[in-house]
């Protein structure tokens, strides 16, 4: 990436750019969220509870270009808690650049520091060029996920 990018968290003032970005993070995944559900996701991102979640911005050229959220629990299997990469968005613009695998490298970075060993994340069949950066960052595991049905 021939900008300077610097990956930092989201503070109040990002909430515009952020919400631009997280937009386009959903609709990539064909959904939407109502308005409450922006206002208290990112209300809980600025705020200080350690169970609520995190959130980093990507910002090149002083523009949001590519956010990260994730969040720590606790797990049955270990006495540390690890930590889940919720959503990672890079704008369409600048994917293949690097801005992802920053942005994966500081939640790692993030999970280090709070000593919790195990960062794993989520994604469809589909997101081939995510897939691509998961598969040199991470490591695939053989789990399926599924949903409570709705209604």
């Amino acid at each position: 990436m021939q900008t300077s990018l610097m990956i930092r968290p989201i503070q109040k003032d990002d909430e515009e750019q952020w919400r631009r970005l997280w937009t386009g993070y959903l609709a990539y995944y064909e959904t939407e969220v109502p308005e409450d559900v922006y206002a208290t996701t990112f209300a809980r991102l600025l705020g200080d509870d350690p169970t609520q979640p995190y959130g980093l911005i990507a910002e090149a050229d002083g523009r949001g270009v590519g956010l990260v959220h994730y969040l720590f629990h606790a797990h049955c299997w270990r006495i540390e808690r690890v930590c889940y990469l919720q959503d990672l968005y890079v704008d369409p613009t600048l994917r293949g650049t690097g801005v992802g695998r920053q942005l994966i490298e500081a939640v790692y970075a993030a999970a280090d520091e709070a000593r919790a060993p195990n960062v794993y994340w989520l994604t469809q069949h589909h997101n081939e060029a995510g897939r691509r950066l998961y598969d040199r960052v991470g490591t695939e595991t053989p789990f399926i996920r599924y949903n409570r049905p709705s209604g």
